[in-house]
C-alpha cells in the first residue's frame, strides 16, 4: 500500500507540472489556521528572543497563503503537503495528513472538477486497479461521473426541498428545516441551527449515496454552507461549490473563490461567532489575507485529501493503513 502511494504521489506532482503548475510550499505555521466553525486547530506558542510568547497555530489548510500568492501575481499553483485538524480522528480521519490544494486564475471551477477526475483515474492506474474502493463500496474513476446538485441530491436521498427552508437571498430558516425532518422520520437535535441540521441531513441521508458506481460532483452548495466561494450569478441562493465523492468517500472539496473583502471578513465573523456559541472559542482573522483578496483574479480552486485518494485506490479499510508513520493513539 505504501509503494503504491509512493508512486501515485509522483504521479500526481508530474500531472501538476505537465499542467503548467507551479508547485509551491506554503508554511503551516500560521496566525491564523481557517475561520470555519467545525475546523479546529492545534495551538502553539512562539517565543521571540525577548521571551514574549504569540499564540500560533498548524495550518487546516494552505489556502489562506495561497490565496496571498495568487494576489502576488501567481496563475496555476498547487501544493501537496501536511495540515493538521485537531478533534478529528476516525477511520477516514487523521490529525495530520495530506492534502493536495491546486488554483487556477482565470478559469472556471469546472477546470478544477476536471482535474479532480483526472487525478482519480491517474491513482487507479498507479495502483494497477479499475474500481476505487472502500469497503463494500465501489467507484468506476473511468466512467463518466455523476453531477447533480445539492438541492436534488437532498430531494432525491432525504425527500427533503432546501429551497423550502431559505429565501431569495440564501437566508435560512432552521425551524422549516426541522419540520421536514421530523416529517422524515429524523431525530431533530435541541436547539438546532440550519447548518447543523444540513450537516446532519448530508452526513446520514445524502452521502452514503453519493460515489456508488461510479463518481460523484455535488455541486451548488446553498450559500450559508460556502463560507470561501461566490455566489453563483444565476441564483442567489446558491455557491459556486462542488464536493467530489468515491464510493461514499467524500475526496475533494472545491470553489470559485470570492475575492469580495467585506463579504468575507462578514462570513468569517458569522462563523467565528457560531464557533464561540458551540465551542466557547474563536481564531484571529488573517487581516493579511482579507487586504490580499481585492487583488486576487477571478480563481477556482480545490483541496484534495490525498490519503482517502490513496485509501480507495489500494482498498484500504481505514486512512492509518496508507500513512508511513501514524500519529500515535490508534483510529476507530
Amino acid at each position: 500500500m505504501l509503494r503504491a502511494r509512493a508512486r501515485i504521489e509522483l504521479a500526481v506532482r508530474s500531472y501538476f507540472s505537465a499542467a503548467d503548475f507551479l508547485m509551491v510550499d506554503p508554511p503551516g505555521l500560521q496566525r491564523s489556521p481557517g475561520n470555519e466553525t467545525h475546523l479546529h486547530a492545534f495551538s502553539t506558542e512562539m517565543i521571540g528572543n525577548d521571551g514574549a510568547g504569540t499564540m500560533m497555530y498548524l495550518h487546516t489548510s494552505p489556502e489562506f497563503s495561497m490565496k496571498k500568492l495568487l494576489a502576488a501575481g501567481e496563475r496555476r499553483i498547487a501544493s501537496l503537503g501536511h495540515v493538521w485538524r485537531n478533534r478529528e480522528r476516525t477511520a477516514l480521519h487523521h490529525p495530520e495528513f495530506t492534502m493536495a490544494e491546486w488554483y487556477r486564475a482565470g478559469e472556471s471551477y469546472d477546470a478544477v472538477i476536471a482535474d479532480c477526475i483526472a487525478l482519480c483515474r491517474i491513482a487507479a492506474e498507479q495502483a494497477g486497479i479499475t474500481e476505487l474502493r472502500f469497503r463494500d463500496k465501489m467507484a468506476d474513476p473511468f466512467a463518466a461521473p455523476e453531477r447533480i446538485s445539492v438541492r436534488d441530491a437532498f430531494v432525491a436521498h432525504a425527500g427533503i426541498d432546501l429551497f423550502e427552508t431559505m429565501d431569495a437571498q440564501g437566508e435560512t430558516d432552521a425551524m422549516a428545516l426541522a419540520d421536514y425532518m421530523a416529517a422524515a422520520g429524523m431525530e431533530v437535535p435541541r436547539d438546532p441551527t440550519w447548518s447543523h441540521l444540513f450537516s446532519r441531513i448530508l452526513v446520514e441521508k445524502v452521502e452514503p449515496q453519493l460515489g456508488q458506481g461510479r463518481l460523484t460532483v455535488l455541486d451548488r452548495y446553498p450559500a450559508a454552507e460556502a463560507a470561501l466561494a461566490r455566489r453563483c450569478a444565476d441564483d442567489a441562493r446558491v455557491s459556486e461549490r462542488f464536493e467530489l465523492y468515491g464510493a461514499g468517500v467524500e475526496l475533494a472539496n472545491g470553489f470559485g473563490e470570492l475575492t469580495d473583502a467585506d463579504e468575507q471578513r462578514r462570513r468569517f465573523e458569522v462563523e467565528m461567532a457560531e464557533k464561540a456559541r458551540l465551542y466557547g472559542e474563536t481564531y484571529p482573522l488573517d487581516e493579511d489575507l482579507l487586504a490580499a483578496l481585492p487583488l486576487m483574479p477571478e480563481t477556482s480552486g480545490v483541496a484534495l485529501g490525498f490519503d482517502r485518494l490513496v485509501m480507495l485506490a489500494v482498498g484500504a479499510r481505514r486512512i492509518e493503513d496508507v500513512l508511513w508513520v501514524p500519529v500515535a493513539g490508534g483510529a476507530a
